[in-house]
């Protein structure tokens, strides 16, 4: 039975094994017909692939077109076939007679032309032309902002003081004194970095911004302490108040009342250094002055328009190097030619201190334009029509008897004259002298030193004004050493020199030649040069006889006909 059981089963084990053979070997025929025929069926899609595109295996090796430059020959047709059409259009609009042409014929034209443009030309042109630029990666996105830096902790605000912070009114409506002294306060007493001079501390260049704003004052406006430096006041109006007064200035650059002036070892030589005012308007409303500048060092007043002022428009009084330029002042707004010129008052430039400049400057009206009472000044482009010397006013009045040292170049002197007291190394030059103007040398102790009056130009009204004339009404000349007074030409006024050429012709023994009407001081020739040349066969002897009165004599030993030539000079020493 063992063997029974076993052969059964080893019976329906073969029938079982042949049966997985049989569909094994089925399903491996199924699999290699499928193969078959798909392979077939490619084969055959290639052989029709090469009948229907026989050169299909070329394109490969042509160069290829990519869309862009596709894009870059249509925009390029269109722009052809678009000037194609407007001279066409234009060449068609030409031909017409005129007139000969409704309104709507020709918009019926136009259209047509439009149509058969549209007609010729690619709408996705411009598709291509936008495709030209490649498109951001939609993964690309624009970087987020960085956050702003915090400030650091101690940092150190810039020195510039904002006046309407303080409350002042940039309107001019309310009083802003107490704000702007408050600003400058802050400012005057702020963080320094070392010192200028002795005792001068250096602010760092602090600046009070008046930010173009007019302001009322009703009283000075002063640093609260002395010694300080490096600061700036700038770019805006101040006006005085009906309060303001009489005798005060706008800026005062003094020592304020309460420190007096101090003498101790510690207090600076200075009062200030390097204070710099720039880009102001000041209006002193006919009650004092504009800016005091009293014993420091180093100011700039720079385009400064200074008005309506009583005593000074500008006060500098000891100290040295207060520097003034590109500024203009005037008591009364006038442009000239004002009907109440007569009463003009005031001085524009009041410098009782030495080693100034004053820049480019018109002073259009005062009594006197400048007045000068320190040594070793220079101006240059100063143009002075402030009161006409014929109603009284001064153009440049240098009150320095014995001191002067002063250099006038490159200036116009408008209607208004030149005034020297006693003038001691005095150089006038390059300068324009109109309506009569002139040089007055002084008298008051009879001293004139080391002039210089060279190279100018005078224009007058031919009422026999000199160039140059002395007032001895005083006392007369009589220490005359080094006076130049040459190569300066005149129209309409009489010329005036310390050295002059002449010459004249003569048939006797004496020639005479008289120098009064051109050299400018009488009885006074120190210097001479002649030269004699005779018309004759002989050879004369000749001499000069007398220098006196100005007249210069030369005589012969023999009559003879003959020209003479002479040079004479003052200027040099008795």
């Amino acid at each position: 039975m063992v063997g029974a059981g076993a052969g059964a089963g080893d019976d329906e084990s073969l029938d079982c094994l042949n049966v997985n053979i049989k569909a094994r070997t089925c399903a491996g025929s199924r699999e290699r017909r499928t193969n078959v025929t798909a392979g077939a069926s490619s084969r055959k899609d290639k052989v029709t692939e090469r009948v229907l595109f026989p050169h299909q295996s070329n394109l490969a090796s042509l160069p290829q077109t990519s869309p862009t430059t596709m894009a870059r020959k249509s925009l390029a047709w269109s722009l052809l076939l678009g000037m194609v059409c407007s001279i066409v259009l234009g060449s068609y609009d030409e031909s017409l007679p005129p007139r000969t042409i409704s309104s709507g014929n020709y918009l019926e034209a136009i259209q047509r032309l439009q149509s058969f443009k549209a007609s010729l030309t690619r709408h996705d042109s411009i598709a291509s032309v936008t495709s030209l630029s490649p498109s951001p990666s939609p993964s690309a996105t624009a970087p987020a902002p960085s956050p702003s830096p915090l400030p650091l902790q101690g940092a150190i605000n810039p020195r510039v003081y904002h006046v309407t912070s303080y409350g002042a009114d940039p309107t001019g409506n309310s009083d802003s004194t107490e704000a702007l002294l408050a600003a400058i306060e802050d400012a005057a007493k702020g963080p320094s970095e070392g010192y200028l001079m002795q005792g001068i501390r250096d602010l760092g260049g602090a600046q009070i911004n008046l930010e173009g704003g007019s302001y009322l004052i009703s009283r000075s406006l002063r640093l609260p302490v002395a010694g300080v430096g490096n600061l700036m006041i700038h770019g805006g109006t101040i006006r005085a108040s009906g309060d303001f007064s009489t005798n005060g200035y706008i800026i005062d650059l003094s020592p304020s009342s309460n420190e007096g002036n101090t003498t101790s070892s510690s207090s600076p030589s200075y009062n200030f250094e390097f204070i710099t005012l720039k880009d102001l308007l000041l209006d002193s409303n006919f009650r004092g002055g504009g800016i005091s500048v009293i014993n420091s060092l180093r100011t700039n007043i720079d385009n400064c328009y200074i008005t309506h002022f009583t005593t000074n428009g500008i006060l500098v009084q000891s100290g040295h190097e207060t520097y003034i330029r590109n500024s203009f002042l005037g008591q009364h707004i006038t442009a000239g030619g004002d009907k109440n010129e007569r009463d003009f008052s005031g001085t524009g430039i009041n410098l009782q201190g030495n080693d100034n400049a004053v820049t480019d400057v018109v002073i259009f009206s005062a009594a006197i334009g400048i007045m000068v009472t320190g040594q070793a000044n220079a101006f240059s482009g100063v143009h002075c029509y402030n009161k006409a010397t014929g109603f009284g006013g001064t153009g440049i009045y240098l009150k320095l008897p014995g001191l002067t040292q002063t250099r006038i170049v490159n200036s116009y002197m408008d209607y208004t004259t030149i005034v020297a007291e006693d003038p001691v190394q005095l150089h006038i030059s390059s300068s324009f002298f109109l309506g009569d103007a002139n040089i007055v040398l002084k008298s008051k102790n009879g001293i004139v030193n080391g002039v210089n009056i060279v190279d100018n130009m005078f224009s007058g009204s031919n009422q026999g004004v000199e160039i140059v004339q002395l007032d001895q009404s005083n006392s007369p000349f009589h220490q005359i050493d080094q006076i130049i007074v040459d190569r300066n030409v005149a129209r309409g006024m009489k010329l005036k020199a310390t050295v002059a050429k002449m010459s004249m012709q003569g048939n006797g023994t004496s020639y005479t030649v008289d120098f009064n009407n051109i050299l400018l001081f009488p009885d006074r020739i120190k210097n001479v040069q002649y030269s004699l040349s005779s018309t004759g066969s002989t050879f004369p002897s000749h001499a000069l006889r007398n220098v006196s009165e100005n007249r210069v004599v030369i005589e012969t030993n023999e009559a003879v006909a003959a020209n003479v030539f002479v040079t004479v000079d003052q200027s040099v020493a008795s």
